[in-house]
């Protein structure tokens, strides 16, 4: 008896599991074929669209014609207008997502897709306009005020984000989110009010009001006050977000639990990748070549320069799977070896015997001046940065100019706390660090500093971390 073909829901299962799992070229053949045999199948037509643009093919008409079996799919239209993008056909990803959103207003993917696609373009005094046009047309709907406050608060534009609150108001009335929202402009703007509206809203729960007052308490100098609000949240599903936080606090008040979790001489690390100048300038052409934007992401820590879109080292670029393949083999060497594990720390609490997952990789141009401001990844396990192209020593200028320099706060905090090292760069070396550290990169006077950038997936751990 033979065995029955796979049905189209089953491909896609399998098909999914196989990118969920980073095996592009497995999840590309079998995309490829199953598209094939069952051509009006819209979500076999998606996945094929979905994977040959994460490894870096056209895949606009792909996408299109997904679209054309499933009119009404929003996933669809939005990375439709993200492939458009990536081949250089803005004004098409512009018309798609206007075109779709004229339709339907409340679409906040699609407002966020064409915000991005304005400001990378250079266009920042307009970026957030549909989100306006639309909050006036359906004035009773939440997302999408609270989208446009985002918008307006990640540019740092406190009185356009004050003003949407204040018209937000005057439809929804005091709600507590837009409470939270006038928060948090008080907070990161250092308005005379945040303390009050700390006051107002401490019977709101949640990671925004959460952080705002770790914030708030440590600009204020009462790190006691910022820990009692991190710790137990270290141990919920956001504990990401608060570990480095505690590592601030703790320093500020000279706890030994600032080393036992930042452990700078034993977790920061560099390693040298032994390529060749030959294989550095092959990379470096390569990246180069994907640096499209105008200006970087508004989300993003990059100042001074541009950041890729999609994970390069997932895409089809010999290079770039060369590299790849090297890195890892980088990183397996880190976790080898690192310190015996800690159920309680969250990084070496975590399982050390899975796959290594790749949960976000992008390359970074600076330019003169250029640098990243202080940050963490709350997404990664590990964090990297690995040099491929650098200025000479006389562009680049005194040491630490270009370093990449750990543990040292926002400066919007003015906490008095140094880095705790740096790793000066050079082409073929990596750095390792726990994606919990704040790093950040210190400008450099002329040139190009273009590196890749990667987070390893934090591993799946059954118990909750506990510090103590």
């Amino acid at each position: 008896m033979s065995t029955p073909l796979p049905d189209p829901a089953a491909l896609r299962r399998q098909g999914f599991a196989l990118l969920g799992a980073q095996q592009h070229d497995a999840a590309d053949a079998l995309f490829g074929e199953a598209a094939a045999r069952f051509p009006g199948d819209p979500g076999l037509a998606f996945g094929l669209a979905q994977t040959r643009y994460e490894l870096g093919h056209p895949a606009a008409d792909l996408f299109a014609r997904a679209a054309a079996l499933a009119p009404g799919h929003l996933g669809t239209a939005r990375n439709h207008a993200l492939a458009l993008m990536s081949e250089g056909l803005g004004d098409a990803a512009r018309g798609l997502l206007e075109t779709q959103l004229a339709r339907q207003p409340d679409w906040l993917d699609g407002h966020k897709a064409l915000a991005t696609l304005k400001w990378t373009a250079g266009e920042q005094a307009h970026f957030s306009d549909s989100l306006g046009q639309a909050c006036r047309a359906r004035p009773y709907n939440a997302a999408l005020w609270l989208a446009w406050f985002r918008n307006l608060a990640q540019a740092r534009d406190w009185p356009g984000a004050l003003a949407v609150l204040d018209e937000a108001e005057r439809h929804l009335g005091k709600t507590p989110a837009l409470a939270v929202s006038r928060l948090f402009v008080a907070v990161e703007s250092g308005a005379e009010n945040a303390a009050g509206l700390i006051a107002a809203t401490a019977h709101i729960r949640g990671d925004v009001s959460s952080l705002c007052r770790i914030r708030h308490a440590l600009r204020s100098g009462e790190a006691k006050c910022a820990e009692a609000e991190a710790l137990p949240l270290s141990q919920g599903p956001s504990a990401a977000l608060y570990w480095p936080y505690l590592s601030l606090a703790w320093r500020l008040m000279g706890d030994a639990r600032a080393e036992w979790l930042d452990q700078p001489e034993a977790l920061i690390r560099s390693h040298e990748a032994g390529l060749s100048a030959h294989e550095l300038a092959a990379l470096a052409a390569v990246l180069r070549g994907l640096h499209t934007a105008a200006q970087p992401y508004i989300e993003q820590s990059v100042r001074g320069g541009t950041q890729t879109d999609r994970s390069v080292l997932l895409r089809h670029e010999p290079e770039l799977r060369s590299i790849k393949a090297r890195l890892l083999d980088m990183i397996r060497d880190y976790v080898a070896a690192l310190p015996r594990p800690d159920p309680r720390h969250p990084l070496l609490g975590q399982p050390r015997d899975q796959d290594l997952l790749i949960e976000g990789s992008w390359s970074v141009r600076l330019e003169q001046q250029g640098h990243n401001v202080p940050h963490t990844h709350a997404m990664g396990w590990l964090s990297t940065a690995f040099y491929v192209a650098l200025p000479d020593a006389a562009q680049m200028g005194a040491p630490p100019a270009g370093h990449i320099a750990f543990g040292t706060p926002p400066p919007e905090l003015g906490l008095a706390l140094a880095p705790y090292c740096t790793i000066g760069p050079a082409p073929g070396r990596l750095a390792i660090f726990p994606s919990t550290m704040w790093h950040s990169t210190v400008p450099f006077n002329h040139g190009e500093r273009l590196v890749i950038a990667f987070d390893i997936r934090r591993p799946a751990n059954q118990e909750p971390i506990h510090a103590e």
